[in-house]
């Protein structure tokens, strides 16, 4: 069947939620490419808003942002439609972090830089990878640091006096460790 000039697509919605306005540009723009209809917004609290007036099927959806962290809105979106396809995305990538997004209801979690194609082939798989590589060596001690204070700080739903009571640590030191991007390995 085709299609009417004058007849308006029916795109799929999906809903790019990142606060980092030159990434969330380049995404939005990306995703339009391959067939999305993008509603954006920068923040939890935004996304919120836009996806009571439009529920999306797709999403994505930054962890580290100001305010609330994406996992909020990963709950959110799964509570108003469990058929949201939402893929994690983050610069602070750890495993409790991608732990937590599946549980909530992501179907994936991608790391940044990630590109467009990546994240529409995660939205789209459905089963696991047994050929994804498997680490030969221990994480660093920094790494493993890392993502006790994540584990923690999840434990703490995010409540940074919380976790640096809990890690005996002093809040403005945290607050250092938690801007340091760890290396991979």
């Amino acid at each position: 069947m085709t299609q009417k000039k004058d007849q308006p697509v029916d795109l799929p919605t999906l809903l790019l939620v990142e606060d980092d306005p030159l990434f969330c540009q380049v995404m939005r723009q990306a995703l339009a490419k391959r067939g999305f209809n993008v509603e954006v917004a920068h923040n939890v609290d935004e996304g919120i808003v836009l996806s009571k007036n439009t529920t999306p099927e797709f999403a994505v959806v930054d962890l580290n942002m100001p305010g609330p962290s994406g996992l909020v809105l990963v709950k959110h979106l799964i509570d108003i439609d469990p058929h949201t396809r939402v893929v994690m995305l983050t610069g602070f990538a750890s495993i409790a972090t991608a732990v937590e997004a599946i549980k909530l209801g992501a179907i994936h979690y991608l790391a940044k830089p990630a590109d467009a194609d990546e994240v529409v082939a995660a939205f789209y798989r459905k089963e696991g990878d047994t050929d994804v590589n498997v680490a030969t060596q221990p994480l660093s001690v920094n790494r493993l640091e890392w993502e006790h204070i994540q584990k923690v700080l999840n434990d703490h739903k995010g409540n940074i006096t919380a976790t640096a009571q809990a890690l005996s640590m002093h809040r403005r030191t945290l607050q250092r460790k938690l801007q340091k991007r760890p290396h991979a390995r």
